[in-house]
């Protein structure tokens, strides 16, 4: 698309940083590429310049004394003026829930110092590419009088081309989300897995220990069955019969546990897989329980009163070339989605008639033929009218309420699936008898395109 700048307009930048170098070097950055320049180092200084001659961009420090970038940032977006005007957050904060409420509290982009010049300047032109095709399309709506049709046939391709760009900084964010997530998943398996293995470790002297211990309390029963007041007292106390008898299960019990969160390391591991961000051979099984096992939560929620059946019907496959990461994120959406269906009021997980089925999603894999596996991820709930089937893997396209979700997930995964692995991603429903997404992929990289014309069913 060309993203020249509109007419001869300048567009006008204001820059706040409490830093002196750094507002120095983004001016002298920003004005070398043609943009008119203000800075200010701090956040009283930005409200009034904001206010006083609003700017097409802000580019906003977080942190800053009396006042920081996200209270700023409010302001702005309170205030009829400059409520318009978007916000690019600069930090050296980086964690997931810094970002989250930088996008929270109104911004439209996050960049992380140190800064790297031309990552600075693409997301700027990025912004006010959107902000100029906007200012051009009610330029041309208020021309529509003149030259109705063709006026309007340039708004359109206008808006498409606006619509395409937000779709891209959307998928940008979620993208940034997700890596996000892949490293706190990462890190936390991480933490978690040593002091595991230090348990498990223990465990097993432990046991020889509280045998021996035990050995030597029955043999001194043994040789002296007559033992003083005090020692039969404590006996009596301590219930030493009982003793011997749980002790052994409780270290058994503990063993069982350690194994188990030795397991949901191995699986957080398997989901984040950040060592895998290249084309690799993985055994799709895995990221499918990986998954399973990140979502247990949402398939057995008390508070919502809800318990989803998962039944599993795996063939043997092959391992397929993919980029792990991504597919895992395909699963996350794809079952997120069926989750979602059944826990809906009008899902089964909410009816009231006893006769209802409970809740299901069925997972399937197939070898569909030398090139090519299936994946089908089927959900018992209402189902998906043929109007909904067709949008739903447009861009932004929700049945959720307001606010409670982008629509970006499936759409997402449609990219993945397709894009990335050359691969089919297809909904198929029937109202009142659930629905099916079905992924399709080749197995090998080189395979693109050997994909089956008909779906074959589950």
């Amino acid at each position: 698309m060309n993203t020249q700048k509109l007419e001869s307009y300048v567009d006008n930048i204001l820059v706040v940083d409490d830093t002196p170098d750094n507002l120095r070097l983004l001016s002298i950055m920003l004005s070398d590429k043609g943009y008119k320049v203000r800075g200010v180092i701090n956040g009283e200084m930005a409200l009034k310049a904001a206010r006083s001659t609003p700017p097409d961009l802000i580019l906003l420090d977080i942190t800053m004394p009396q006042m920081n970038g996200y209270e700023v940032c409010q302001h702005l977006k309170a205030d009829g003026r400059t409520s318009g005007i978007p916000v690019i957050f600069l930090s050296a904060l980086n964690q997931v829930l810094d970002k989250v409420t930088a996008f929270a509290v109104g911004g439209v982009d996050y960049i992380t110092k140190p800064f790297d010049l031309e990552e600075v300047l693409a997301r700027v032109e990025n912004q006010l590419t959107i902000q100029r095709l906007q200012k051009k399309m009610h330029e041309q709506n208020a021309r529509l009088q003149d030259s109705e049709a063709k006026e309007r046939q340039k708004s359109q391709q206008l808006e498409l081309a606006l619509q395409q760009l937000q779709n891209a900084q959307a998928q940008l964010i979620q993208s940034e989300k997700m890596s996000s997530l892949g490293n706190v998943v990462a890190g936390v398996a991480h933490e978690i897995n040593n002091p595991i293995s230090f348990i498990k470790g223990n465990l097993s002297p432990v046991r020889e220990y509280t045998e021996d211990l035990l050995r030597l309390v029955q043999l001194y029963a043994e040789d002296f069955p007559n033992p003083t007041a005090a020692i039969q007292e404590q006996l009596e106390a301590m219930d030493l019969t009982f003793l011997r008898k749980d002790l052994p299960k409780l270290i058994a019990s503990m063993s069982i546990g350690a194994d188990r969160i030795e397991e949901i390391v191995q699986s957080l591991r398997n989901f984040s897989r950040l060592d895998e961000a290249e084309l690799k051979a993985v055994d799709i099984h895995e990221g499918l329980e990986s998954t399973l096992m990140i979502l247990q939560h949402r398939l057995k929620d008390e508070a919502a009163q809800t318990i989803i059946k998962v039944v599993k019907e795996y063939e043997a496959l092959p391992k397929i070339e993919c980029y792990a990461g991504q597919m895992n994120q395909v699963f996350m959406n794809v079952l997120t989605n069926a989750i979602e269906a059944l826990q809906s009021p009008i899902g089964w997980a909410n009816d009231v008639d006893d006769s209802s089925p409970i809740p299901t999603i069925t997972i399937c894999t197939k070898l569909l033929s030398d090139f090519q596996v299936g994946i089908y991820i089927t959900d018992n709930g209402r189902g998906i009218t043929e109007d909904i089937q067709q949008r739903i893997f447009e861009p932004f396209f929700t049945t959720k309420k307001v606010g409670t979700g982008k629509g970006l997930g499936l759409s997402i995964s449609y990219t993945i699936v397709v894009d990335d692995h050359g691969g089919q991603l297809r909904c198929f429903s029937i109202p009142d008898h659930g629905a099916t997404l079905a992924i399709e992929i080749p197995i090998h990289q080189s395979k693109k395109g050997f994909y089956k014309e008909d779906w074959v069913g589950l």
